[in-house]
């Protein structure tokens, strides 16, 4: 995908596009992103895109890869970036 178009989405995404919170979180899937795939996961799910099975596994197998610290750390990044996300993370 190209940078232009991720901007664009990241944009969207930030304003509450639930579609396109989605289609990073496809994106970082591809792409095997770990850290910032679960920041995706996290946003597209307080978004309430539509999330499917693979997701949530993918989701689960990044989280099981970090350490508690990191974990914590990640979470507390997602909380600040998705302030408006009434969903505890």
């Amino acid at each position: 995908m190209p940078r232009a178009k991720t901007v664009d989405l990241n944009q969207r995404a930030s304003l509450g596009d639930a579609a396109a919170a989605l289609a990073l979180l496809e994106q970082s899937m591809a792409r095997g992103h770990q850290r910032i795939g679960l920041l995706r996961y996290l946003r597209a799910r307080c978004l309430g895109a539509a999330l499917e099975g693979r997701h949530h596994d993918y989701a689960q197998r990044v989280t099981a890869r970090l350490s508690e610290v990191a974990l914590a750390g990640l979470a507390q990044e997602a909380q600040r970036r998705h302030l408006g996300c009434q969903e505890q993370l």
